[in-house]
């Protein structure tokens, strides 16, 4: 076993908890908060849950730009962000820009205060604004992941 498939390994694991957890947020606990708890108690339970996800998801982030940045180095494949074939790479790195931006820098500056005061002044709709986005978020990841695996098997 050699470093690159170690860095491959620690990239689709890190992508696997990051995009997996993003998934379980979307299709399970937005929802079902939406569903089933009663509005003055959605954020406290939200934020109970999802907060200890944040924290796994930052490390997973940085593991898998950490790893994909080194796959791209070890493998001198720098030239190919300026192939447009290569369309995928750009993605994969714009998702884990646009997910690193949002967990390490528009969260904690801005972003988690806006939802608090947002949620609290109308938790329905702010619930389902939460719901859109990261159905958005969702959809642009797994299509960079499909995208990008075929990608980096020359199906694409």
């Amino acid at each position: 076993m050699d470093d690159l498939t170690i860095a491959r390994a620690l990239h689709i694991l890190a992508l696997v908890h990051w995009i997996g957890g993003v998934s379980l947020v979307t299709l399970v606990l937005l929802p079902g908060l939406l569903r089933a708890v009663p509005a003055t108690e959605r954020l406290a339970l939200f934020e109970m849950i999802e907060g200890r996800f944040a924290f796994q998801a930052r490390i997973s982030t940085l593991i898998a730009g950490a790893s994909g940045f080194y796959m791209t180095y070890r493998l001198e494949a720098w030239d190919r962000f300026a192939d447009p074939a290569y369309w995928w790479m750009h993605a994969m790195l714009a998702v884990w820009t646009l997910f690193t931006f949002i967990l390490f820098i528009a969260e904690p500056l801005f972003l988690h205060r806006w939802f608090h005061e947002k949620a609290r002044a109308m938790p329905n709709e702010t619930f389902a604004l939460m719901l859109t986005l990261h159905r958005v978020l969702l959809a642009v990841s797994v299509v960079t992941i499909g995208a990008s695996v075929l990608g980096a098997h020359g199906a694409i």
